[in-house]
């Protein structure tokens, strides 16, 4: 099976998100990166190796609107990868603002509810099927210029991350208009008892807890997605069942790469 980033053309297409967002709901396999640089010339050169997505991290990554619109703007120059955004709340004006600077979907964090998971299902959706504000500055560029199209094409996930969002994980994935539910493994292995977000005493429950999202999502028939620390570890969760995969991140891997080189130079 051919990714998304292989089957989707060029970012000038304006069926590009629609292509991604379809195998995104079809479950098929994806992988993507994750960034949190305000580094539009680095954002580029990421999305041109093949990723089938960039995910820019409002909520905790170091870049404001500017640096996510050139970003994005530089993602879609990169010409294979779509760019998501992880907003910085459940909220229609985060919400709004990155689907309207181009973003093919959103990646919403903190959902604790059925309830809350069709706000963000309303946020991305123009009437009459939701009430996001009609302003597509670089939407329309990505996505045409209808709203039916526009709705269809963009991609609403939701983040199980809180003890509350494990709690109502079945509720939560039968929201009507959700896409796709997104582990953040940080955030649950703290809500799960951890003491930081790396404890290995909670390794059986995160994993019991890792399982069972995984299988809501599929008996749920949405998209299930997962943030990794590396691609070793993307590869076996894709093959436990997750549907999409995140990799790391550029401020990591530019801080990895620039210690193994140094600790070459020092010491051969």
């Amino acid at each position: 099976m051919s990714t998304a980033a292989e089957t989707a053309g060029t970012g000038d297409s304006p069926s590009h998100a629609a292509r991604f967002t379809a195998a995104l709901r079809a479950r098929e396999r994806l992988v993507g990166y994750w960034s949190v640089l305000d580094a539009p010339p680095v954002t580029e050169r990421l999305a041109r190796l093949g990723y089938d997505y960039v995910c820019l991290d409002i909520q905790h990554g170091l870049m404001g609107y500017a640096g996510m619109l050139n970003s994005l703007t530089a993602i879609d120059a990169g010409g294979a990868a779509v760019g998501l955004v992880r907003v910085v709340a459940n909220d229609p004006a985060p919400i709004g603002q990155a689907l309207d600077a181009g973003a093919a979907g959103v990646i919403v964090p903190m959902i604790d509810t059925a309830e809350q998971a069709a706000a963000a299902v309303t946020a991305c959706r123009y009437p009459p099927v939701g009430r996001r504000s009609y302003g597509p500055m670089r939407a329309g560029l990505r996505l045409g210029p209808s709203l039916a199209e526009a709705n269809a094409a963009t991609a609403v996930l939701a983040m199980i991350e809180t003890a509350a969002g494990l709690a109502n994980l079945k509720a939560i994935c039968a929201t009507p208009g959700l896409d796709g539910i997104y582990v953040g493994p940080s955030d649950l292995r703290i809500a799960l008892g951890g003491a930081d977000s790396n404890d290995p005493a909670l390794d059986e429950e995160f994993e019991a807890a890792v399982a069972e999202i995984r299988t809501a999502a599929a008996d749920a028939g949405i998209a299930a997605g997962i943030h990794t620390t590396d691609g070793a570890t993307a590869a076996r969760r894709l093959a436990e069942g997750y549907t999409f995969a995140s990799v790391s991140c550029d401020l990591i891997h530019l801080e990895l790469a620039a210690a193994d080189h140094l600790s070459t130079a020092r010491h051969g």
